[in-house]
């Protein structure tokens, strides 16, 4: 089964940007995959997504701010925060959208106002 690994998160200005990477230990070329947000208190929720074919979607919250792509070559997906906001505090998780596998750790992104 495929392993996702998040990083990139960290702390950062209200206004600074983060990119954020997911490593596959398998091939993922064949599958849509998405970012995925977990506020404390709050259910996790899907951030954008990228197809197959690299059409990307965005929650209305981020679009416009977050950029997501994928390099199947690297079995790895990006997502580019910028013009981070406090409310965009969370932690970040990817996974396939069809069949979705086991959730890594995430990583923790944490924007002070």
């Amino acid at each position: 089964q495929v392993r996702l690994v998040e990083s990139g998160g960290g702390l950062v200005q209200a206004g600074g940007s983060l990119r954020l990477s997911c490593a596959a230990s398998g091939s993922i070329r064949f599958d849509g995959m998405g970012w995925y947000r977990q506020a404390p208190g709050k259910q996790r929720e899907l951030v954008a997504e990228i197809t197959v074919g690299r059409t990307t979607n965005y929650a209305e919250s981020v679009k416009g701010r977050f950029t997501i792509s994928r390099d199947n070559a690297k079995n790895t997906v990006y997502l580019q925060m910028n013009s981070l906001k406090p409310e965009d505090t969370a932690v970040y998780y990817c996974n396939r959208r069809s069949i979705p596998v086991g959730w890594g750790q995430g990583t923790q992104v944490t924007v002070s106002s």
